[in-house]
């Protein structure tokens, strides 16, 4: 009889390579990007977050915070890659302001690793604390990942249109969190379930939001004709990566 153990790690290696999807989702987006040479309405928030919560997760996967977490390294680690080229990209053909804010909010999120990893190594000393206080912030930063939807989301249904909301994302971002949601559920984990639960609903509510908008999209030869409200993120943004792995 297969134990309880054995699914959830072959759930977990599942999950490991959904994440990977999700983070290369985005790619046909930065094609669309470095072909038009602009930004258009595409706001880099969501990869600043996604980005923010990769930092996190590696850092819980330190042998020094969360032994034996090679997983959550790994993963994390190629995430943050993937998703410091995005944002290379972004900055590169973003108007002056925008790159003003890009590296403002870069610069935050490194400041605030840092001091975090500093609190954490100076004032936590066993691996149980260090373990919960990461891991708190991880479910926060996942959670408010997750949710960064939301204006992408209120865009569409004010345009009746997904243009901006790439699909693929939307369906990854959704088989992610039912995965990982799975996981957690397996063995009782708090931290993963929470942002992952929540990711796997609020992806859900975006595929539904696409399959009722996408025949009113125009298309090719009508897209000049719509005219989309500025997109002004917030500390809430668009989608959608969110990767939590296994503690």
């Amino acid at each position: 009889m297969i134990s309880t153990g054995s699914i959830r790690t072959v759930v977990g290696i599942i999950g490991n390579v959904i994440s990977f999807g999700l983070f290369l989702s985005p790619l046909p987006t930065f094609v669309n990007i470095f072909k038009k040479k602009a930004v258009e309405q595409f706001s880099p928030i969501p990869y600043l977050a996604t980005l923010l919560n990769c930092m996190m997760w590696v850092m819980y996967g330190l042998p020094f915070v969360h032994p034996n977490s090679v997983l959550v390294l790994t993963i994390n680690g190629i995430g943050f890659f993937i998703e410091a080229l995005y944002l290379l990209t972004f900055f590169i053909y973003s108007p002056r302001r925008l790159r003003l804010k890009v590296v403002g909010i870069l610069a935050a999120e490194l400041v605030f690793v840092g001091t975090v990893m500093g609190g954490v190594l100076g004032g936590a000393h066993t691996h149980h604390k260090r373990t919960e206080i990461v891991g708190i912030l991880c479910v926060i930063f996942g959670t408010a990942m997750y949710a960064s939807p939301l204006s992408i989301m209120k865009m569409v249904i004010e345009t009746k249109s997904v243009e901006y909301m790439p699909f693929y994302l939307s369906l990854v971002s959704f088989l992610n969190g039912v995965c990982w949601t799975t996981y957690s559920l397996l063995r009782f984990d708090l931290y993963i379930l929470i942002p992952n639960g929540l990711g796997a609903l609020l992806a859900a509510v975006q595929l539904i939001l696409y399959f009722i908008y996408y025949r009113t999209t125009p298309k090719d030869g009508a897209k000049q004709n719509l005219e989309l409200p500025k997109v002004t993120p917030t500390s809430t943004p668009v989608p959608l990566s969110a990767v939590t792995v296994e503690n």
